[in-house]
């Protein structure tokens, strides 16, 4: 397996730099497989989520597309899955940001009874609560 970086998934994503971009396909179509797949952190798809939308303009159902896309590649390995999954279905329908849900999903896999929070629309989410 192979750690891959915020910078090297939006460069391949949002192809915005010749060089740079061309190295990060080559990664991500080339170089990763089934045997040997690419590890992406939690940090990296908060870090890439935030970049996409913030930097490139992306709305929330396209950065869920892109979020399900990583999911269902079998060259990519994203840590808590479920929990990533959980967190892209709450960006996809509006109900939270993807940060907002994801945090709320790790914390009830961890076994919290809930979040608190001052963010009344992550409040919304099942796993918050209003401190």
């Amino acid at each position: 397996m192979i750690g891959i970086d915020t910078n090297v998934l939006v460069r391949y994503l949002a192809q915005d730099d010749p060089s740079q971009s061309a190295r990060a396909t080559q990664i991500i179509e080339q170089l990763l497989t089934e045997e040997q797949p690419g590890f992406i952190s939690l940090v990296t798809m908060a870090e890439m989520v935030w970049v996409l939308e913030r930097a490139c303009g992306l709305s929330a159902s396209e950065l869920a597309a892109v979020i399900e896309r990583m999911l269902q590649a079998d060259t990519l390995v994203i840590q808590n899955e479920q929990e990533v999954f959980t967190a892209m279905v709450a960006l996809k329908t509006g109900v939270a940001s993807f940060p907002d849900a994801l945090i709320g999903a790790l914390g009830s896999w961890a076994g919290c009874s809930s979040t608190l929070t001052f963010d009344r629309k992550a409040a919304r989410l099942a796993d918050f609560q209003l401190a």
